[in-house]
This record gives structure tokens, sequence and C-alpha cells, in this order.
């Protein structure tokens, strides 16, 4: 993990200590509501429940925080214009849930001292430099986008064209935000070279690199398999379960009749219950729904599959390392970052069903191989995302302190 830190080794608040250090309190400034499913809410979560047992106080602040009552019809007119006019859809979004989420942290920060507010995104960071007080309260941001907020927006079948003026007018409030900053948290290199490709001047932002963490699962000896091959996320177009679905069918060509259980819910249920149908996987593939304790079944499978398109530290591949399973996955983006093909798994080309059948296969086909990967995945888990290793070093970025002044 890289950190940026000043040339004398100080930590820096505008260049200066942060008072409190590691009394200091964190406000998670977030646009979505407190309690979901998302890796943001896993993130943040993971997070909290590492440093409020140091003694540090924590809480979070969102557009729900302030004026409850009114979020419903304020909010609620986007769903409208994302039929009518999907970049107004846009504009309404963001305007109202940055303006909600200012007035709640202007409310708390007005009567907090020195803090420390992680902001989940440019919306967050931007209500937070409005709403501090001074610069005892000091504004980092995690880089969970892929970019720039803009270029999501602009991804084939979304609400904004490149050449407009909304997606210039995003990137222009993310420069000005962005270089206002006090720090920056990025959870894959890959996440810092794409927003420093089109903002080189976020380079001289102090930063850190700190990938997505969880928590070891308990150890539980014994435990029967359930099935071959398991995945995780919302059942819509970005996470691409049909592909999967094809890669089962190739197999099936060449005789071998795998198990897939798909742990999620989402707008793409009705599309793959009919494509499970079409390609005759009946009895193989199971829509499990959406569990709060999916990482709790994950080692009764022999492999995890992924196969979304892109994600700047998906949380998925991190929870199956942790559970001890080898990994199927495209190698592109964030995710080459997080395991070694060959190792811990294997990469798979999300263009060639029939040649991803075949690494599948593979995997299976020799146990030794797959235990093999499967003892790697777990070791690659404790060295590179175990919430003991890797929230030092994320508390004391965010606190302005050196590690080495930390107590844990």
């Amino acid at each position: 993990m890289v950190m940026t830190d000043r040339a004398d080794g100080m930590p820096y608040a505008h260049g200066r200590p942060l008072p409190g250090g590691a009394s200091t309190p964190v406000i998670i400034a977030t646009i979505f509501p407190e309690d979901g499913t998302t890796g943001v809410h896993t993130h943040f979560r993971q997070l909290r429940s590492f440093i409020e047992p140091q003694g540090i106080k924590v809480s979070v602040n969102t557009p729900f925080s302030w004026g409850r009552v009114l979020t419903y019809p304020v909010f609620a007119p986007r769903l409208a214009l994302k039929h009518v006019h999907p970049p107004a859809s846009v504009l309404w979004y963001r305007h109202w849930h940055e303006l909600f989420l200012y007035r709640a942290l202007r409310r708390d920060l007005a009567r907090i001292g020195n803090c420390v507010i992680y902001a989940q995104g440019p919306l967050e960071a931007k209500a937070a430099l409005r709403a501090r007080t001074g610069p005892g309260q000091r504004v980092v941001m995690a880089v969970h986008f892929r970019t720039s907020q803009a270029d999501e927006h602009a991804e084939p079948g979304r609400e904004l064209r490149r050449d407009s003026a909304l997606f210039r007018a995003i990137r222009e409030t993310e420069r000005d935000v962005i270089l206002r900053l006090d720090g920056i948290v990025y959870v894959a290199k890959w996440a810092q070279d794409a927003l420093t490709g089109w903002l080189p001047e976020a380079a001289s932002v102090p930063s850190i690199i700190v990938a997505n963490f969880v928590d070891p699962l308990p150890a539980r000896e014994g435990q029967a398999l359930v099935g071959d091959v398991v995945t995780t996320g919302r059942l819509d177009d970005r996470k691409n379960h049909r592909f999967l679905l094809e890669v089962l069918a190739e197999a099936k060509k060449a005789g071998h009749r795998l198990t897939l259980d798909i742990f999620g819910e989402g707008p793409q249920r009705k599309d793959l219950e009919r494509r499970i149908a079409q390609l005759d996987l009946d009895g193989q593939v199971n829509l499990r729904g959406y569990r709060r304790d999916v990482r709790d079944f994950l080692p009764r499978y022999r492999v995890y599959a992924h196969a979304a398109y892109g994600e700047v530290s998906p949380l998925a591949v991190i929870e199956a390392l942790a559970a001890g399973l080898p990994v199927l996955a495209p190698g592109i983006g964030p995710i080459a970052e997080i395991y070694d093909d060959g190792i811990e798994g294997r990469f798979w080309p999300l263009d060639n069903p029939a040649k991803a059948s075949e690494i599948l296969l593979e995997m299976l086909g020799s146990e030794q191989t797959r235990l093999k990967a499967a003892t790697a995945a777990q070791e690659r888990f404790h060295r590179d995302y175990d919430a003991s290793v890797l929230g030092p070093r994320l508390m004391s970025f965010l606190l302005g302190i050196s590690p080495a002044s930390a107590a844990y």
C-alpha cells in the first residue's frame, strides 16, 4: 500500500498537524441512506467497526439526516425525470442530495470541534467543504468511482453524453473539489491512475492507496459443500450474470452438469430466469436472492465466479478470498491487482464463454489444483485484505497521524 505524506514526515491538515490525533472524531458523509448493501456501505462499515473499538467516535451523515420528511417529496421527481429527460434527473439528484447533506453536516459541524469528515465521493466532499467551520475539520475523500462520476453517468445506456454541458460541469465541479481536499483514499492503484489520468493535478493532494478490507471469517471445520460455483452481486447489467449462464451452458455441452448459485437481487431477475430456461439450465442455476449473511455461505462452494464489466475494488472478490475460494474473474482494471492468475485463481475472458468454460473445468477437474488455489486465496486475504492489516493504515491516514504513533 502506498502512502503519500509531507516531506518532513508530519501529519497534515492544511499543512499542519491535526489537533486531537487519535481522539479526533470521524464523520462519514455519504449521499446513500445509512443502511444499504453497496460496496460503499461495506467500506465505511468495516472502517467504523475497526476504529470505534479504538475509542474514536464515529457518526454517519446522509441527506436523510436532515429534513427526513422532506426527502421523499423533494427526491421523488427524479424518478419521473429519468424517463422524460435523463440528464435532468442526474442534475436533480445531485443538487438536492448534496444540499440536504450539506445542511446535515452544517448542523453537526457547528457544534463539533476538530474532526475528520470522510466523504464517500465528490458530492459528499463538496458538501463537507462548504459546511466545515475551519481547517481543523479535515476533509478526506474516498475514490469509489471509475475515472469521474461524469464518466459513470455517460456509460452506454446511461443518462449523459460525453459532449454534454452537464458532463463537463460535473468534471469541473470535481476538479474544484478534489484540489481543495486534505486527503484522498484510493481503494485501488487503478482508481488512482484513472483519476489522475484526466486530472493530473490530483497527484498533488496527499493520498493513500488502501484496498477494501473485511474481517476474516470464523473458522468452520467440516462444512459440507452445497454447490460448485457461487457468485454474489446485484442483478443488473453491469454485473453481467448472463455471461455465467453461457459458461455453464458450454460446460454442459462438454458433458459437465455444474451448479451455480447467484446471491443478489435486482432488475435483471426476470431476464435471468428466462435465460436460464432458454439454456436448459433449470435445476443447475439457483437465484438465491439477497442475504445479509451471504459471506457465511461462501465456504460451502468449490469456486467463486465473477463477470462484472468494471468495478473499482470489488468486495465480492475479496470476500471470496476470505472464504478460501479460488476466484475466476476477468483480469481487467482493479481485479488484476487483487489476485494473481494461476495462484489464487484464474483470469478468464468475458468475450469467450467457451474458453471461460475450459478454464472453469480445468479448475474443478483437479481437486489438488483447486485446493492449492484455495489455500493461496486465504493466505492472500490475510496478507493484503484483512481488516487487522489495512484498518490501521486507513485510520492513521484519516486522523493525520503516523502509523508508528497510533495506538491499536
